[in-house]
């Protein structure tokens, strides 16, 4: 089993992990009320927000993509976009970017319609978690510490751009696959 492989288990693993770990310091914040215990209930239970999101995103979004959505306007490639890529050289670092379902993408289990909707899905599900990385912030009239909030928002919204950027490189080019493959049909 490869590393990406086991991206997926990783992901549920650390949502349990910082979801227990985030009920324990709560536990022990209200038999003990310290500042450093709220503080790591806190840290927890934002990570696990993080986690948790990820997931039920994951579980829900893809649902609400219908068939076609390649040729909707939203998931269309935009002019600037291949310029930006090459810019951005996607093309070097994607390989880094952990795959929750591989298997998903590959085109020996799957047809290239069902790939490249798979990609409007994997797009989908990114941009709603870049959206929803910033709730957390709507806790900081409870709990204060604007700025780590703010911060680890906007980091956890800028790793989820990777993906979404990964699927606006990656889908254009299976799109001109399978157009080529219907011309010759």
């Amino acid at each position: 089993m490869t590393m990406k492989n086991n991206f997926a288990r990783k992901l549920k693993a650390s949502a349990l992990l910082s979801g227990g770990l985030t009920l324990l310091f709560y536990l022990l914040y209200r038999l003990f009320p310290v500042g450093i215990l709220l503080s790591l209930t806190i840290t927890f239970g934002t990570t696990f927000y993080h986690f948790a999101m990820r997931l039920l995103v994951g579980v829900i979004v893809p649902r609400l993509v219908h068939e076609g959505a390649e040729n909707r306007f939203w998931f269309r490639q935009k002019r600037f976009e291949e310029k930006l890529y090459g810019t951005l050289q996607v093309k070097q670092w994607k390989k880094y970017l952990p795959t929750y379902a591989p298997e998903s993408f590959d085109l020996r289990k799957h047809s290239l319609e069902e790939v490249i909707h798979t990609c409007c899905c994997s797009e989908a599900v990114h941009e709603w978690i870049m959206l929803l990385s910033f709730l957390p912030v709507l806790t900081v009239p409870i709990f204060g510490a604007p700025g780590v909030f703010w911060v680890t928002s906007t980091l956890a919204a800028l790793f989820d751009c990777c993906f979404v950027i990964l699927q606006r490189y990656n889908r254009p080019r299976f799109i001109r696959i399978l157009d080529k493959e219907r011309k010759r049909l």
